[in-house]
């Protein structure tokens, strides 16, 4: 069935193809008068309740709220009649259809006021997600019961009464914005309200409003439309209709079927013929409201906007003051889904009765009804951080915060304006052409009856002989003719329409052809694209399950899409909503009907979009450039092709319906009154026709397929019992959230429906936050420590974010008074202010942060205090944020990160008094078991690393601190010379800052630097006590609280050492104590370090106390080392770690190629003076300089000349730099510099080829081996095809 997604047991339908089940008529029970609308006095008792004020003053007016004129008051409807009285498979909900058939209730008219009928639809979504739909036309009559004439003249004295006492004592009192009309209170003059607030049985005439609706299976809105306006046209004409309304009704009900798909269909309405059609097996399925009045309504840009809302599933709500306009957009905005379907509440026409459902803690699509003149401001919704807010009637969206824009989203609105366009449609929409604007300009009653673009031409006679020739005797209707004043003997059959009416005819037929070939074309644009972005999604399917039985058992312990291997294969700009939409529950339910079409039919939906998936995937192997997986934009290129289809459909009748006769009714009744709706007889609609009729026979084979069907399927009823209660249960989450029940309102059933709510909500936290552990410790595990452990930026983003959505709507279920658009900004706010107060009545003692880090010199970082208070403060300083929405974002990313998140929940929770009293009792945060598992959930989330704060908030100021820290049992205690100290991070540095003189610690602030990654540490050598030996640096980031170790071991001063005077140091993030525990619990191997002090002391000093490694170890390290780099130009760009670390890290390849070039150096010591590596370097370059070597081939003489060439380069800018680094530090730059320019396997052989090679090593050095110097080349060679990119501090002041 055409919008729904969720299966039904398989039983059979006897008469299920018909074209309509129900007629239902609704209004006023003359028997029981004027009652008050008991759903609006619930209504007001929710309001009080959400305001805080007693229930028993919300009812002590019985819904009689004086401040409104009678009027405009709520009256209670009643389902007066409906036929047939039930129907097996679609059971009639009486309650349901009269609220949604007269949302407001009965209104009152008196001559004065606009009687234009309206017309609107509803639907009604059953809990197994199939709909019915409901088409309505509401109408104005006279009210002919005295008793009720008079009991509106009293309410209206009693109503002046009240007014004059209110203007006298000038108070006001007025309902919630949502639910209150105008508020005619407010009138300054006794005169004024007299005259426009009365009505006087003697000089007024009283109107009613009352309905009538077909309720139908499938969304035939134009077909219902015109049929019902043509039976009301023929209530109000002057002419009675040619036959009674029971024939038409009786022949729409039981004789005219639903078209089979791919066919078109005409029936007879009272005056003319009604046309409909239904698209085919493989075309998009059907769709009848227009799309031309959805985007005039809101305009192109507004739409794809609310459409990718839509997609992300968050909460949109539409608001207009015409229900048929909530209707349109609402069911305009779903069929563009194609091939998914929304899986939340669907409610697109919301009665006033049911605004606590607004309070739904899940993602919605409803429609609200504004009143007259009431402003969006004074519009109090209970959660606004994640709610798209369409203001149709004024052309006017509201997005959520943090919102990805529609793939190629410039060329998609681009191809869309053609098609408008082509339809003669202005892109930015045109409020003023719409059919229902045209109607709320005060179109007079008469103009519509006489409306021929609804399909109402005044009678012509040729019909009325139409009908006689299908009737069973002339006879018969000469008397029915005879009783109700029609004279036959005045038929013109020659009569015609003239010529005008004609063409009219025609401009109105092709304008709904024109309707219908716009909704398809649109359609067909949409469809194209999901078709390109999800073209390989087949690819990507997990399917493990053997059997459905075991695949529904465990379907929520399993992944059945392989999300991460799907976005590494999209094109980059998709990524921000692809990464996003593939989390939702209808991508999830379209994944779900795949690996279960696999054990039956196929979804219909399912079905269409895998058959245009294999045709694209057709043409593109005959394509002479496949055209898949690309960012270039692609039209649609079946526009024409969709649009033809249907011209043909209705260019050639493929069926008619059997023609409205004469009915065996009694005589007498059905009396023709004009302006009044006559009292049916119910015996000839109660039951339809035996089968004796054309239509019935030619289905008869088909109802005894479907009944050895149904016995069939009773065998395996339970089984499908079964299944359908998994697969309600596989789409959980959002979808444990039923349809709001329409009929039943009493409070406990808003409890039970609350309940149900918090359950939700506590299942969605442990699958978020265990899809969080999964995906971080999964990718982490995969690093196997190599590198940084982190999924990819953009998925972390998706899963934080919607993490941040579910908090929101945790914070915003049972609020008793909503303040400010964020719930929980707002409740921190509250807990803040009060903390504070107490702060400055007593001084609270304050959580201690990790322990102080201490070192061997007792110099230690000042302890970290844990404070949610300061938290927030650090938040409301940053001026870059300017909405509670995002404060509150901000909020949760910090604490994430900091792995205070559950903790500081806890704190703001533990307010007992404060949670009461912004809360109602079945709130969640007031469910103690559900909060404290809630609670722990989060809690898990501490066993991973979050940089969400650090890497989303990149441009904010950060105070940071520092601590150098010198290891004084070597060292002077005291140093005379100016140290300065320069912290680079992924995201900059802070250039070169001054330490002051033998004060070790330091605070600075300056833009985010992202992870630290290195250390520049120096000094200028200054006074006599210069030289300092530095253990390592500390650096912490004081809003996040990372700290950081910068490991040095080394001395700086002339004359020591290497003779450095400055450093680079390779930072690590340290873990507190509390994290390493769970480490250890979570086996996730280490990230990689900064080099240690021993290895850096053991490779320089070389005095031989430590233990050198061999050269299959050095070899090892070597290979190690490159592969680690490999490994990290392999990864997706966003994944990669750190290649400073890989490159300068205690297992980077400068250190590995440190240990080859230590292998086998000869002794230390010459003359009591440190050799370096360097040096031999150093020898090197002035032998190249002064010699030219002699080479058997010129080629490669001009190759060796110029490596040589390029060498000394390097060497001597390195060597005449503006920075005062040691021997050590000059050999690290010369490394990552011959590793960015791809020159280290040119100057290796030239390094052994060269004389001091000889002098300087021994003859079993790795570098005299020449074996081992080709395994070196041939392994540096892998790296040779990555473009690398150095840390700026790395080679700082070297020009080469």
């Amino acid at each position: 069935m055409s919008g729904s997604g969720a299966r039904r047991p398989g039983r059979a339908r006897p008469a299920a193809c018909r074209f309509a089940h129900y007629f239902v008529l609704c209004g006023i029970d003359a028997d029981s008068g004027l009652e008050p609308d008991e759903l609006a006095v619930l209504y007001q008792w929710l309001e009080a309740d959400r305001h805080g004020k007693s229930q028993d003053t919300a009812n002590t007016t019985s819904g009689e709220n004086f401040d409104q004129s009678p009027l405009r008051r709520t009256f209670k409807s009643k389902v007066l009649a409906h036929y047939p009285q039930n129907i097996e498979w679609n059971p009639f909900d009486q309650d349901a259809v009269n609220m949604l058939c007269m949302p407001k209730g009965l209104s009152f008219r008196t001559q004065a006021d606009n009687k234009e009928p309206q017309f609107h639809s509803f639907i009604i979504t059953r809990e197994d997600g199939s709909r019915t739909y409901g088409f309505v036309l509401t109408f104005y009559e006279e009210v002919t019961s005295k008793q009720i004439c008079t009991a509106m003249q009293t309410l209206y004295q009693m109503h002046n009464a009240e007014q004059y006492s209110s203007v006298y004592a000038s108070s006001s009192c007025s309902m919630d914005s949502l639910a209150s009309s105008i508020d005619e209170g407010d009138a300054t003059s006794l005169l004024k309200l007299q005259r426009y607030n009365s009505y006087d049985i003697n000089r007024d005439t009283l109107y009613v409003s009352k309905s009538i609706c077909l309720i139908t299976p499938l969304p035939f809105m134009q077909a219902c439309k015109k049929f019902l306006l043509q039976l009301h046209k023929a209530v109000t004409s002057q002419q009675p209709p040619p036959l009674p309304l029971e024939s038409y009704i009786h022949n729409i009900l039981y004789e005219v079927p639903l078209p089979p798909p791919g066919r078109s269909l005409k029936f007879y309405g009272v005056y003319e013929p009604v046309i409909c059609q239904r698209p085919g097996p493989n075309e998009l399925p059907l769709s009848d409201y227009p799309l031309r009045e959805a985007f005039e309504l809101l305009g192109l840009e507004n739409l794809v906007q609310v459409f990718t809302c839509v997609l992300l599933e968050m909460q949109i709500l539409l608001y207009s003051q015409d229900y048929q306009r909530l209707m349109t957009v609402a069911e305009g905005i779903t069929t563009l889904l194609f091939p998914f379907q929304w899986q939340h509440v669907y409610v697109p026409i919301l009665p006033a009765s049911l605004l606590h459902f607004l309070d739904a803690p899940v993602p919605y699509l409803m429609g609200l009804q504004s009143k007259e003149g009431t402003d969006r401001s004074k519009l109090e919704l209970p959660q606004e951080a994640n709610l798209c807010f369409v203001d149709i009637d004024n052309h006017f969206i509201e997005l959520p915060e943090e919102f990805p824009q529609f793939p190629n989203k410039v060329d998609f609105i681009q191809e869309l304006s053609e098609v408008l366009l082509q339809f003669g449609i202005p892109p930015e929409g045109s409020l003023h052409c719409s059919e229902s604007a045209t109607k709320l300009k005060n179109m007079v009653l008469k103009d519509l009856v006489n409306d021929e673009k609804n399909g109402n031409t005044p009678t012509n006679n040729i019909s009325v002989y139409e009908f006689m020739k299908g009737n069973e005797t002339i006879a018969r209707l000469q008397a029915l003719a005879d009783r109700t004043g029609v004279t036959v003997g005045k038929i013109d059959l020659s009569a015609s329409l003239n010529e005008k009416e004609k063409d009219f005819k025609l401009q109105c037929e092709e304008a709904e052809l024109r309707d219908y070939q716009l909704n398809v074309q649109l359609r067909e644009v949409f469809a194209c694209r999901f078709i390109q972005m999800f073209a390989d999604y087949e690819a990507f399917v997990i399917q493990t399950a053997q059997d459905m039985e075991s695949w529904l058992t465990n379907r929520e312990q399993m992944q059945n899409f392989d999300k991460a291997s799907f976005l590494s294969d999209q094109p980059e700009p998709y990524l921000p909503f692809l990464s996003r939409f593939i989390e939702t529950q209808m991508f999830a339910t379209f994944i779900d009907n795949k690996i279960m079409s696999q054990w039956e039919e196929k979804d219909p939906l399912l079905r269409v979009f895998d058959s245009r998936i294999e045709k694209i995937r057709l043409y593109n192997v005959r394509a002479p450039t496949p055209t898949l997986r690309t960012s270039v934009y692609q039209k649609c290129s079946s526009l024409k092709e969709a649009a033809q289809s249907i011209e043909q459909r209705l260019m050639k009748m493929d069926h008619t319906a059997i023609h409205p006769h004469l009915l065996d009714m009694k005589i007498g009744q059905g009396k023709y009154e004009q302006g009044f709706f006559p009292k049916l007889q119910s015996d000839v609609l109660a039951t339809g026709p035996a089968n004796n009729n054309r239509w019935v026979s030619r289905s008869a084979t088909a109802q005894r397929r479907k009944e050895r069907l149904r016995q069939h399927s009773e065998h395996i009823g339970l089984d499908n019992d079964i299944r359908e209660k998994y697969m309600q249960e596989a789409r959980s989450l959002g979808k444990n959230m039923r349809q709001p029940k329409l009929s039943d309102l009493s409070p406990a059933v808003i409890a039970q429906t609350n309940w149900k709510f918090v359950e939700g909500l506590l299942k969605e936290c442990r699958m978020k936050t265990k899809r969080m552990l999964v995906e971080k410790m999964g990718h982490e595990a995969v690093e196997l420590g190599h590198g940084e452990a982190n999924i990819t930026g953009l998925e972390e983003n998706t899963l934080i974010a919607s993490l941040c959505d579910l908090l929101e709507r945790i914070w915003s279920h049972g609020l008793q008074v909503k303040q400010g658009k964020s719930a929980l900004w707002s409740h921190l706010i509250q807990f803040q202010d009060r903390e504070e107060k107490q702060e400055h009545l007593t001084d609270s003692p304050v959580a201690l942060g990790p322990e102080r880090r201490k070192s061997d010199s007792g110099v230690m970082l000042p302890t970290l205090r844990v404070s949610l208070i300061q938290d927030m403060r650090h938040i409301q300083n940053m001026s870059e944020i300017k909405t509670d929405v995002g404060r509150a974002r901000a909020w949760i990313r910090l604490s994430l990160e900091k792995k205070l998140l559950s903790q500081h929940l806890k704190q703001l929770l533990s307010n007992q008094l404060l949670t009461k009293k912004l809360y109602k009792r079945y709130a969640f945060l007031r469910c103690e078991e559900e909060r404290e598992q809630f609670l722990y959930h989060l809690l898990s989330l501490n066993a991973v690393d979050y940089f969400c704060f650090t890497s989303v908030f990149t441009t904010i100021m950060i105070p940071y601190r520092s601590v150098i820290i010198p290891i004084k049992k070597l060292s002077n205690a005291i140093i005379t010379s100016n140290p300065w100290i320069c912290v680079s991070g992924e995201l900059g540095d802070t250039g070169v800052m001054q330490i002051p003189k033998n004060l070790l610690e330091m605070t600075f602030e300056c833009q985010n630097l992202g992870k630290l990654t290195t250390v520049q540490i120096g000094h200028d050598n200054s006074g006599l006590l210069a030289k300092w030996l530095v253990d390592c640096v500390m650096v912490r980031n004081e809003i996040t609280g990372h700290t950081y170790r910068f490991p040095c071991g080394r001395w700086l001063g002339k004359g020591i050492d290497d003779g450095s005077l400055e450093r680079i140091l390779i930072g690590e993030l340290m873990t507190s104590a509390s994290d390493e525990d769970l480490g250890k619990q979570c086996r996730t191997p280490p990230q990689q370090k900064s080099p240690t002090t021993t290895r850096r002391l053991s490779i320089t000093s070389l005095t031989g106390k430590t233990s050198k490694p061999n050269a299959g170890q050095i070899q090892e390290g070597i290979g190690e080392a490159v592969n680690n780099i490999v490994k990290h130009f392999h990864k997706p760009e966003k994944e990669r770690g750190s290649l400073t670390v890989l490159l300068c890290g205690e297992n980077g390849l400068v250190a590995a190629l440190e240990q080859v070039f230590h292998h086998g150096f000869k002794s230390a010591r010459i003359f009591h003076k440190n050799v370096f590596i360097w040096d031999f370097v150093e020898k090197a370059v002035a032998y190249f300089e002064t010699t030219d070597q002699i080479l058997d081939n010129e080629d490669d003489v001009l190759i060796q000349k110029s490596s040589c060439k390029t060498f000394c380069h390097y060497v001597n800018a390195i060597n005449t730099a503006p920075r005062s680094i040691g021997k050590d530090g000059k050999f690290q730059i010369l490394v990552c510099l011959g590793t960015r320019d791809h020159l280290l396997p040119q100057w290796i052989p030239l390094l052994a080829e060269c004389p001091a090679i000889t002098r300087m090593y021994e003859e079993s050095a790795l570098l005299r081996d020449h074996m081992t110097v080709n395994s070196l080349i041939r392994i540096l060679q892998t790296i040779q095809d990555f473009t690398i990119v150095l840390e700026g501090s790395l080679i700082k002041g070297v020009d080469v």
